[in-house]
């Protein structure tokens, strides 16, 4: 067994978009994850080169690591996990080879998804807080027939929270930035879209995809 080497804020705990065979987005994976997939040889690593997509099994993905000059150009930040006896490049796209599970059609309805839909912002002042100061907010109450669901939960800091308390935005002078939806697409996804070094997984998901539940 490959002895991989992990440290705080370790590349091993980055992500990977895992596809299916049809290369149709199923999930999303940690990177620690994904070389264990690779390992027992139950996917493929795909590199985006050019517009191209290459395939390499576990192999011949560290042979071609051992070429770093390859990756240059390619926009990716780059990261790389150093093992006892070799350094491979971290793949931000693995194929599935042995089951053609379907993309999963809905967004999951829970708090990460909300904290990110409202980019952690609170959506009455607009401040942006971390998310042990944030809470979620019913819009209209529930003691008023509030229903817990993606257009009547928004973040809320707890201020703005104890401000509003049981009444409504207009019974207390408060106004949303933003009206409350369900979202077409994982909103974390969407987070880590906004970073560099994950601009290749943008090859696989089109619109037919945006939908794809991602953990």
């Amino acid at each position: 067994m490959t002895e991989w080497e992990s440290s705080k804020n370790s590349p091993l705990d980055s992500s990977v978009l895992v596809l299916n065979r049809f290369f149709a987005a199923m999930q999303v994976v940690t990177v620690r994850r994904a070389f264990v997939m690779l390992c027992s040889e139950r996917a493929e690593a795909v590199y985006v080169n050019n517009g191209n997509y290459e395939s390499y099994d576990f192999e011949s993905w560290r042979e071609l690591s051992k070429m770093r000059e390859y990756f240059k150009d390619d926009g990716d930040e780059g990261e790389w996990v150093r093992t006892i006896s070799f350094d491979i490049r971290v793949p931000r796209v693995i194929r599935v080879l042995v089951y053609d599970r379907l993309p999963q059609a809905d967004v999951r309805f829970n708090r990460r998804n909300i904290f990110a839909r409202d980019d952690n912002r609170c959506q009455y002042c607009g401040r942006r807080c971390p998310m042990s100061e944030l809470s979620l907010d019913h819009v209209v109450p529930l003691s008023r027939g509030g229903l817990t669901n993606w257009t009547n939960i928004v973040c809320s800091c707890a201020e703005c929270n104890k401000r509003k308390g049981g009444r409504l935005p207009a019974e207390a002078h408060m106004r949303l930035i933003q009206t409350p939806k369900k979202p077409k697409r994982s909103p974390i996804l969407s987070m880590k879209l906004r970073q560099p070094k994950y601009t290749s997984w943008r090859h696989f998901l089109n619109e037919a995809y945006w939908s794809v539940s991602l953990k």
